[in-house]
């Protein structure tokens, strides 16, 4: 079907069964709170030592709602300068192709592969520039502010413009419209939307977000050493992690465009708007708080919470390959030793055609149907706890995370229990926890 011959409303099955406060009132709260908390948070970090209580009195609040910041030339010149540069990287780079998983809709959307040759350019020119002296090494520290104000202001018009794309001129058929504009606002109305042939959740969620994320922590390591001279052990702790983490994001790449953002999640709010705000503000959170908070710690606690961490993530990423293994070589392999245990899971695309997903419950996947959450999780917990622990604020994002996976768990066990039908219900039977065997 042409996307110009599509019905102007396309019923989606989840959303008819969901209450009225999913699909309304909860995306509206969500859509009225978390703009304004990004810079609030800001506002909290850098004028009241990141003390909720202190910024919660009358006079204190007064002085949030005057000191917000807002976007300036500088910020935007900031975002487009790196906007443009990734956009280059990802089209001029050498990669393969990859064609992700067929869609309900019967399509495959394709992606360019070079993301780990991206990170290592990005941070190299980074560092080049601010040693040739054409901008400070704490840039994005110094114009945070305006920085978080202006990607805020600039995602909420793109997710407008995302849904009237989707409803007008959508790339393909995977797109879902409910009549509900808060809901469709919220929830996006396109799959896989492209532009000029630019897919843009590889370039939001990975080249922009993932890549700014990393970008900032450099900054923020930065900012400290300007600030006192030298960058803590806590600080490196907390962003040797990340970086680690998000370099490991771009070597797993391909993996993360069969993931439930990818494959599932239409690109409107809800990620779009994440990606491009929440993600800068909430995940360098704790990063953010300990340039102006250094934390040394002793070398015992420094190596081994250091060692903590590189095991959660090293977890992380051989679960992670475990999966992948096993699909690229239809199961013709071993796990731990032993064959892996396969339930051969068969779904139908809306265009009629029969699909084949292998479901591994074994290893690592035996254990729980996410068990690749905990060590995510836990590597979270290790690059926050050098903020010490006088504040709340900081352990925000682990908070959030822990939260947020919980809920992805859950939606996604209903969701394959729609697309696999009787093979999901005996996938659970043999792995009977989603995160935590015995809690969860």
């Amino acid at each position: 079907m042409n996307p110009a011959q599509l019905p102007d409303v396309t019923p989606d099955a989840l959303y008819a069964r969901a209450p009225w406060w999913k699909t309304t009132l909860a995306p509206l709260l969500l859509l009225l709170v978390c703009p304004p908390l990004v810079p609030v948070i800001w506002v909290i970090v850098t004028y009241f030592d990141g003390s909720i209580q202190q910024a919660s009195s009358l006079n204190s609040v007064r002085f949030v709602l005057h000191n917000l910041p807002v976007p300036t030339l500088g910020a935007v010149a900031v975002i487009v300068a790196f906007t443009v540069f990734e956009l280059a990287l990802l089209f001029l780079l050498p990669g393969g192709r990859m064609l992700g998983p067929t869609t309900p809709a019967g399509n495959r959307p394709s992606y360019r592969l070079n993301g780990v040759a991206a990170y290592l350019i990005t941070h190299a020119t980074f560092a080049g520039c601010a040693w040739l002296g054409l901008f400070p090494a704490s840039i994005v520290y110094d114009r945070f502010g305006a920085i978080l104000a202006t990607l805020c202001l600039f995602a909420l018009g793109l997710c407008l413009f995302l849904y009237f794309k989707g409803r007008h001129a959508p790339t393909n058929t995977d797109r879902t419209v409910t009549g509900n504009f808060i809901f469709d606002y919220f929830q996006g109305t396109e799959l896989h939307p492209r532009l000029f042939g630019v897919d843009l959740k590889q370039l939001c969620n990975c080249r922009l977000s993932m890549m700014g994320w990393s970008v900032i922590l450099v900054s923020f390591a930065a900012a400290q050493h300007n600030r006192y001279g030298h960058v803590s052990n806590g600080m490196i702790i907390a962003v040797g992690l990340q970086c680690a983490y998000l370099l490991k994001f771009f070597i797993w790449e391909g993996g993360y465009f069969a993931s439930l953002d990818i494959t599932h999640d239409r690109f409107g709010f809800y990620i779009c708007w994440g990606v491009l705000c929440w993600v800068p503000c909430l995940y360098t959170l704790s990063t953010f708080f300990l340039v102006s908070h250094p934390m040394d710690l002793s070398t015992v606690p420094a190596l081994g919470l250091a060692a903590f961490g590189a095991a959660a993530l090293s977890i992380n990423y051989l679960a992670d390959r475990q999966r992948q293994h096993v699909r690229r070589t239809n199961g013709k392999t071993k796990v731990w030793g032993r064959a892996p245990r396969l339930i051969e899971a068969r779904y139908t695309t809306s265009d009629g055609q029969t699909q084949t997903n292998l479901l591994l419950a074994s290893g690592y996947w035996g254990i729980s149907r996410h068990f690749h959450y905990v060590p995510e999780l836990l590597l979270a917990l290790a690059w926050t706890i050098p903020v010490g622990g006088t504040r709340v604020l900081p352990y925000f994002y682990f908070t959030f995370l822990l939260v947020l996976l919980v809920d992805r768990a859950g939606r996604d066990d209903r969701r394959c229990e729609q697309k696999y039908g009787e093979a999901w219900n005996t996938y659970r039977a043999a792995v009977p926890y989603k995160i935590l065997p015995g809690i969860y």
